[in-house]
């Protein structure tokens, strides 16, 4: 006979109070209804529960087990075994059909059956993994707008990306905060990141942004109504400035947020910070203008596309950049020949070409670096990077990376004018892409290098 040793009731009851997280306790379900055969009685099915902090100081007595504590009965024999060691262990409650949280009924011995309604304070963990508190729902309007838009297109469940990745909306639905592990093939010669690793975060947790609040994931946060009438974002300016380098196995958490810029596009900000102490490691901004995916020609956005994008964004500016005179807001003059530095005939590697059909804005960041003299690489780091974007470029082009000394005042690093340091611990640099065919400008940016501390 299979029996299930009875437990002494101040093992059953340390159980709950000494579990490993203070939250948590065995609440069991209501047994089935005994069976008039002596050799069949129900035991009772435990259910892990966890309790929000302020139920828990409401009721500190741990909930205990149902009376009587039924034995299984049965031929043959075999060792006693205890409920805690693996005969029956206590069961996770998961909804099946997020968003709308609530207990799934489990089968017992054939038989469906309902838990007990949610007492007050008792949390409940979705399959989205986000704890739910019955009665109380999100009043962000982002968020609910979020909701609303993915049910609209049928795709309501989270994908396991969405499960699976360090990011969500923050509580208030218009900004988006994901953190990320720099990998080893993400760090050059010094063993910290790249800062076309820096520009590929910004880009990735910028479009997961996007698709947490409902946008397409087949374009770069494309709407609804973009879509349908063939449109696409692209870069008109991107300024990062980096303060410390993130070294490989570093953990970088990452803020962003898009708000209005103008009738022709919008604006997204971003902030970085070391998740291991929370300093402020890096600031970025970026304006985004609309183009015809067909005619390759910038277009107005429309008040259809507005209502479908702003609605997630704050109502008030929030600017990454909030100094006056900031170096993200200074313009870069047009530059003629002859260059100090060059390199020309860059030509586009098919990893190059994004899913809008022509080259991605972080690899002219590399173009520029490719003209800039070896030994600035070999003693300085670079520390704030501006490019404007003018002209697309698809994979037949061939490019030229032209690089000039920037003489006249230093900047400080929020804008004001400062003293000039060393000429050897700062060096500033002006650039230009070109197409080597006709000359057209497709790129123009600046560069600010600090001396490397050994």
């Amino acid at each position: 006979m299979h029996r299930v040793q009875r437990l002494p009731r101040s093992l059953l009851f340390s159980t709950a109070s000494t579990s490993s997280s203070p939250s948590s306790c065995l609440v069991p379900i209501a047994p089935c209804a005994r069976s008039t055969a002596r050799h069949r009685p129900w035991p009772p099915l435990y259910i892990h529960y966890t309790q929000c902090p302020a139920a828990r100081r409401a009721n500190p007595t741990p909930l205990r087990p149902c009376k009587p504590k039924p034995r299984i009965g049965g031929g043959g024999g075999g060792r006693p075994t205890s409920l805690l060691e693996g005969t029956r262990p206590p069961r996770m409650l998961r909804c099946h059909t997020p968003p709308q949280c609530g207990r799934a009924p489990l089968r017992h011995h054939g038989r469906r059956e309902s838990p007990p309604a949610a007492a007050p304070g008792v949390v409940v963990r979705c399959a989205r993994g986000v704890p739910q508190v019955p009665g109380i729902e999100a009043a962000s309007p982002g968020h609910a707008a979020a909701t609303a838009a993915k049910a609209e297109g049928g795709d309501a469940r989270p994908s396991l990306a969405e499960r699976l990745r360090l990011g969500s909306l923050l509580e208030d639905g218009l900004s988006y905060k994901e953190s990320f592990i720099v990998r080893c093939y993400e760090v050059g010669i010094n063993k910290t990141a790249t800062v076309e690793t820096i520009a590929n975060l910004l880009q990735e947790v910028g479009c997961n942004h996007a698709q947490s609040v409902g946008f397409s994931t087949d374009g770069f946060a494309t709407t609804t109504t973009m879509r349908k009438l063939g449109l696409i974002w692209v870069t008109n300016r991107m300024h990062i400035e980096i303060y410390k380098y993130p070294a490989w196995g570093d953990v970088v958490e990452i803020e962003t947020w898009c708000q209005e810029d103008g009738r022709i596009g919008t604006r997204r900000d971003w902030i970085l910070k070391d998740l291991a102490n929370g300093e402020v490691i890096g600031r970025a901004t970026s304006k985004w203008v609309m183009m015809n995916q067909n005619t390759r020609r910038l277009q107005r956005v429309s008040d259809d596309v507005r209502d479908e994008v702003f609605i997630h964004c704050p109502k008030t500016p929030r600017l990454a950049f909030p100094e006056e005179n900031n170096g993200s807001l200074k313009k870069i003059p047009n530059l003629s020949d002859p260059a100090q530095y060059s390199r020309l005939g860059l030509v586009p590697r098919r990893a190059d070409l994004d899913m809008n059909q022509h080259v991605n804005n972080v690899t002219y960041i590399g173009w520029v670096l490719e003209s800039i003299p070896q030994d600035i690489i070999d003693t300085h780091e670079l520390q704030t990077i501006t490019l404007d974007y003018r002209r697309e470029c698809q994979h037949d082009d061939i490019v030229d990376s032209l690089t000039y000394i920037e003489e006249g005042e230093e900047k400080s690093m929020n804008g004001s004018a400062s003293a000039a340091p060393h000429k050897e611990e700062r060096q500033q640099f002006l650039h230009c892409l070109r197409f080597a065919a006709n000359g057209d400008e497709i790129n123009r940016g600046r560069t600010v290098w600090r001396k490397l501390a050994r």
